[in-house]
């Protein structure tokens, strides 16, 4: 029955039409790909399972309940309208890794057991990989590499994590009662978690790798693997109280280097890492209002983020550049594009009346209610950044700064499509917020239909934060213009260190290779072939000298002898004596050992 039917498997089944048609037909099968999954996904009931036995345990591909639904919800709403999008597209590549890398995303975050939950995370870190890959320039081959190390890296962590877990409880199912001691294991699977939602210093990987892929592939990475990510935080380790200080520094840090940028996508990845400190300080909290926040904005963030990475995509599928300092003046030629990315930029900065305002303020309010005033105020400046990173600086430098000439033709009509599809999800939560609420896992805040989000309070002073940070950003104009610059981020150093390393490594082995080298392949077999050719010989003459001696043999016959015996030795002919004295030494030595 399609309804017990693991979700992941419709799109790894997905993965293989694109190998069987071509041109438009594969277009319309992909979307139809990402609406048979949306489907699938929303006809699912809470407590609905699938499992399966494997070397004596029991594998959970799929557990549906309040927390995984949703983002399976979102997993599969957003590929369909970038699958839109990218109509464009006549590759079959592009299609085969998004759909084994949502797939995975989805097997992840249904996946009932830590065994099930590493499968999955591993081949959404090697499907993910091909995504940036396929750009095919020097600059996305080394931050693809640098970009699958790091996940490698965390991989690892993690696995080691899960065995000492299992090893320790005896049990693989994936919850929060597993990790509850906070073991060794349970430390080692939240820093292999923490290394995929991008927390600095291991977020650079996001910020190097997802500005070098492709428009689609930059578009599709920017949903996944940090979500997914934050799922597991948010299942496993819901209370930490590291997390409120780890999401806290996230949102500030992000901001910090989106400021900074001049490519227009990696403000858009930068800004990736300052929304899942949100999310990520809401798993700290730990309260049923801070998780129902943190999933609604990462519900939300999936949606305004791919329309953001969309505008973008279309601006540099069309200049061919995604420099802020070579943009400028393009609502003349691009429109609609400008006012569909203008609808996410307000959605991120959370202005009243889109999605973002009605998925952070619940954040916001979990942190009030829990009396955390230092992380409050902390994520309430961040909101204040985001508005200047992402609501301002990114629209105004690319559609709206010095004029440099470009007239680009306007996106194509799928773009457009796609773009409008996200556009329109991004208002629609925003104006009737309890269409998402009512797919959060708990319920009870929302029985009595009372609570909302639009306070006059909240509402007056979220347009204040707005106003202020536009204020300032106009004022420090001057300040913020663009150079075409490079921020350096921690990178730098596993990229330097990386390159000190290797370099020592190579010269220690290459050293220990030439004389391995010199020693095995060239010295010992010479010596081996003198010793076992002519020691036989020398052993000879050696024992018959005595012998010689004894007869009263000179010097100058016992030299001939010599000659004569070594030349027969050499040949294999020993005398009958000699040879029945190696026998007996062979013998010995065989009794002896």
């Amino acid at each position: 029955m399609m309804s017990n039917l693991p979700p992941f498997v419709i799109f790894f089944v997905g993965a293989v039409l694109p190998f069987l048609f071509k041109g438009r037909v594969r277009n319309w099968l992909m979307i139809g790909v990402g609406a048979v999954g949306l489907w699938q996904v929303l006809s699912l009931d809470v407590g609905s399972t699938f499992d399966v036995q494997w070397l004596g345990y029991n594998l959970e591909l799929m557990r549906v309940d309040g927390m995984s639904r949703p983002f399976g919800i979102i997993f599969t709403l957003s590929i369909t309208a970038v699958f839109i999008y990218a109509m464009y597209m006549d590759e079959s590549t592009p299609y085969v890794a998004s759909c084994l890398y949502v797939g995975s995303a989805l097997g992840a975050v249904f996946a009932g057991d830590l065994i099930t939950l590493y499968l999955f995370w591993e081949i959404m870190a090697i499907a993910s990989t091909f995504l940036v890959l396929l750009r095919r320039r020097k600059q996305t081959y080394g931050s693809a590499y640098r970009y699958v190390l790091v996940h490698i890296f965390g991989g690892l962590i993690l696995l080691f994590g899960i065995l000492l877990t299992i090893s320790a409880t005896g049990s693989t199912t994936f919850d929060a009662s597993v990790f509850h001691t906070q073991s060794v294991g349970s430390w080692l699977v939240l820093v292999g978690f923490l290394i995929n939602a991008a927390v600095p210093p291991m977020s650079a990987w996001l910020s190097d790798a997802y500005p070098e892929a492709t428009v689609f592939g930059g578009i599709v990475l920017s949903a996944y693997t940090t979500k997914t990510a934050v799922y597991t935080l948010l299942r496993g380790f819901a209370g930490w109280e590291i997390l409120i200080v780890i999401g806290c520094i996230m949102s500030i840090y992000g901001i910090v280097y989106a400021l900074l940028e001049n490519d227009m996508r990696r403000i858009l990845a930068y800004s990736i890492i300052n929304q899942v400190g949100f999310m990520i300080c809401g798993a700290g909290i730990g309260t049923e209002l801070a998780i129902n926040g943190a999933i609604a904005h990462a519900f939300c963030h999936i949606i305004y983020k791919a329309l953001l990475w969309m505008s973008a995509g279309a601006v540099l599928y069309r200049t061919g550049t995604a420099k802020c300092t070579e943009l400028g003046g393009l609502y003349k030629s691009m429109p609609t594009t400008m006012i569909l990315g203008t609808i996410g930029a307000l959605a991120i900065s959370s202005v009243p009346g889109t999605s973002g305002f009605t998925s952070k303020t619940l954040i916001l309010m979990a942190a009030s209610e829990q009396h955390l005033m230092w992380p409050w105020l902390i994520l309430e400046m961040a909101s204040a950044g985001v508005f200047l990173h992402a609501g301002i600086k990114f629209p105004y430098f690319v559609f709206f700064d010095k004029d440099r000439g470009l007239r680009p033709k306007k996106a194509l009509p799928c773009m457009t499509v796609g773009m409008m599809v996200l556009a329109f999800f991004c208002l629609f939560l925003g104006i009737f917020p309890n269409v998402l609420y009512s797919i959060l896992p708990y319920q009870d805040m929302f029985a009595d239909g009372s609570f909302t989000v639009f306070k006059a309070e909240k509402v007056v002073t979220q347009m204040q934060l707005l106003l202020f940070s536009g204020l300032v950003f106009f004022l420090f104009l001057k300040l913020l213009k663009r150079t075409d610059t490079i921020s350096l981020d921690t990178d730098w150093f596993y990229r330097k260190a990386g390159k000190w390393f290797f370099a020592r490594c190579a010269n220690l082995l290459n050293g220990i290779n030439e004389w391995a080298y010199q020693t095995f392949a060239q010295r010992l077999p010479d010596s081996l072939y003198q010793l076992f050719n002519q020691g036989p010989a020398r052993l000879t003459v050696v024992l018959l000298t005595p012998f010689w001696k004894f007869r009263g043999h000179e010097k100058e016959r016992m030299e001939i002898g010599r000659t004569e015996i070594y030349r027969r030795a050499l040949l294999g002919i020993y005398p009958v004596g000699i040879a029945a004295a190696f026998v007996a030494i062979f013998f010995v030595i065989l009794y002896l050992t």
